[in-house]
């Protein structure tokens, strides 16, 4: 763990992962992984945007309001795969704060497998969600267009948090203690 300093002197516990290698294969990875979450930012900030505008002029886009529901889902789960990695999430670390390095060391490693788990499950409930969708044949309302492709680039997403967290955390934090 190390130490940033602030302007009075106080000094704030920061994470390892906070300022990254930007030369490193996995901080090039979780790069585009945010990048893909900007682009999804993007793509349902105009879709909000347009429909707004086209419904002055008495005018829809054919399933903009399913398009935007997938789109966020997808928005979020990538996402949740960008702050991961990063450590950028949002923590209290109220304990944390009191305790010795060692104890400090091992909320690490506890809060590291509890997200872990939680990201696990979560992928796997997907996937399943994911087949479930494209064998049911589930079509958006007006345009007939398949909707689990929506799901299945949500899915990467999340698969996208439990890679990270496998090859930076689990590893980092148990050779650590």
């Amino acid at each position: 763990m190390t130490c940033s300093t602030t302007g009075g002197g106080t000094r704030i516990p920061t994470s390892p992962r906070s300022n990254p290698d930007p030369n490193s294969g996995m901080d090039r990875f979780i790069d585009n992984i945010e990048l893909v979450a900007a682009v999804f930012i993007g793509i349902v900030a105009a879709d909000v945007f347009i429909t707004v505008l086209l419904r002055a002029f008495g005018m829809s886009i054919p399933d903009s309001y399913n398009f935007g529901q997938y789109l966020l889902g997808i928005l979020i789960f990538w996402g949740i795969a960008a702050t991961s990695y990063r450590g950028t999430h949002i923590t209290v670390d109220l304990v944390w704060a009191h305790v010795g390095p060692k104890w400090q060391r091992g909320i690490d490693v506890f809060a590291t497998l509890v997200l872990l788990f939680v990201v696990a499950v979560q992928t796997y409930t997907l996937f399943d969600k994911t087949l479930s969708t494209y064998y049911s044949n589930l079509e958006t309302l007006e345009l007939r267009l398949p909707v689990w492709p929506f799901f299945a680039v949500a899915w990467l997403g999340d698969v996208s948090a439990v890679g990270p967290q496998l090859a930076q955390d689990s590893a980092v934090n148990f050779i650590q203690i």
